[in-house]
């Protein structure tokens, strides 16, 4: 497995992780299954969120790892707060919030819930899930202060910021921002086309968040990618979708040239970009994180990169 220097750091984990946002609706050996074959994939790191399953994923990995004949020390586990959860809109394994809530004591709640869910002592990593409009960056400094201090978060970051977001949280906090994650897949190219059509009136040329990919270049922002397959906001999956047709036609190709699955040829697009990319797998199948794991070790040239670009109903300026 492809391994990435994380943050800008000598912190090395594997360039595909494992998001268990699914993980709730398994049975436990199901879900010991499903961590086995992401360890024996290569996959070292492990995301999550509190409001996942409303706490019941994280729950069920504490069983599933127990289960399992792995350990704590087998992966880096991260997890996101500062969602509070609605119910009433949450619903098929999807989770909505009602507000968020960055406030101090909110994000140390928040931390403590994790950890007793997942049977750990600390987190690798914490991210803020989604930008609070009403977000206090000294509040959110002195939550990660007093995680950090009392051992319970080794590194933070972010998720769907931007970058005056991003900027805004950055300048109030002591620690590196490490992480931003955000949706990208062929389907989802948003950061790359505004990029390719700068100066232009088409609706490629919108710039969504501000420059994040070249901003997270420039100062070692890993981006994970969250939904790789998916076309919208869990709208559906690309693979075999009528609708991407052209795109499923490229991808096989590929994936009969490089031996590998058309999953894994998506992966293979994803690290194929300089930006050092982290691609999170949602999938809680064996088969399809096994086989969407090995297109981490295919390197695509640049014309597959752009042909498998265009194929998806891009276009360059």
């Amino acid at each position: 497995m492809k391994q990435l220097n994380l943050g800008g750091t000598d912190w090395q984990a594997s360039a595909v992780a494992l998001g268990i946002m699914r993980m709730a609706g398994l049975s436990t050996p199901d879900a010991a299954k499903a961590l086995e074959a992401a360890h024996e994939a290569g996959i070292t790191y492990v995301d999550s969120a509190d409001i996942y399953g409303d706490g019941a994923s994280e729950k069920k990995f504490k069983d599933a790892l127990a289960a399992s004949s792995l350990s704590r020390d087998d992966f880096y586990i991260q997890s996101k707060g500062g969602i509070v959860l609605d119910p009433s809109r949450s619903h098929d394994g999807l989770v909505f919030g009602k507000r968020y809530d960055f406030s101090k004591q909110h994000l140390i709640d928040a931390v403590d819930g994790i950890l007793s869910r997942m049977g750990i002592d600390y987190l690798d990593a914490f991210l803020l899930h989604r930008p609070d409009p009403l977000m206090e960056p000294d509040e959110i400094a002195d939550a990660f202060n007093t995680l950090q201090r009392e051992g319970k978060v080794r590194h933070f970051g972010v998720s769907n910021f931007n970058v005056q977001q991003y900027l805004m949280v950055q300048d109030a906090v002591d620690q590196k921002l490490m992480f931003n994650q955000l949706q990208f897949g062929p389907a989802h190219t948003g950061m790359i086309d505004a990029g390719m059509h700068v100066n232009m009136e088409d609706k490629w040329a919108v710039d969504h968040d501000g420059g994040m990919l070249e901003f997270s270049r420039r100062n070692h922002v890993t981006i994970q990618a969250w939904s790789p397959f998916q076309y919208g906001l869990f709208a559906g999956m690309i693979i075999d979708d009528p609708k991407y047709k052209d795109l499923n036609d490229e991808l096989q190709k590929l994936a009969d040239k490089y031996g590998v699955s058309k999953n894994g040829i998506v992966i293979a697009w994803i690290l194929r970009h300089p930006a050092h990319v982290q691609v999170l797998l949602g999938t809680m199948n064996p088969d399809h994180i096994k086989d969407s794991a090995a297109g981490a070790d295919v390197t695509l040239t640049k014309q597959e990169w752009y042909d498998v670009y265009l194929a998806a109903g891009n276009t360059l300026p």
